[in-house]
């Protein structure tokens, strides 16, 4: 069974950067798209970053892009999300997703029969 455990996360000044680590604690191995979505107080979860099973694709969601870039191991599912140029809006909880289907690319379309972990805040000041 899937564990995800994100880490990582922290208070930071607007302008600072970030790396956030998704590991899965069970150890499997799984070729399956991964991505990060976060979630500020009273707003919806919202897609940050995906990338595809093999590495070869990934997606940003518009307002990271430039900022943001996500990366994976190449056996295990371990999964990076490099933050720089942090802003006071990046602010809010960040999950780690493993999709279930098998061979997925970065633009699946994550939903919650995948695997999730629990989170890891992200709290950037101005």
């Amino acid at each position: 069974q899937v564990q995800l455990v994100e880490s990582g996360g922290g208070l930071v000044q607007a302008g600072d950067s970030l790396m956030l680590t998704c590991q899965d604690s069970q150890g499997t191995s799984r070729s399956s798209a991964m991505g990060w979505f976060r979630q500020a107080p009273g707003k919806e979860r919202e897609f940050v970053a995906s990338i595809s099973w093999n590495r070869v694709s990934t997606r940003l969601a518009e307002s990271v892009e430039g900022r943001f870039t996500i990366s994976r191991s190449g056996n295990k599912n371990t999964l990076w999300l490099r933050m720089d140029n942090l802003k006071p809006e990046d602010t809010g909880l960040y999950y780690c997703v493993l999709a279930r289907a098998t061979y997925s690319r970065s633009d699946y379309a994550f939903s919650s029969q995948d695997f999730w972990g629990q989170g890891t805040q992200v709290t950037v000041s101005s």
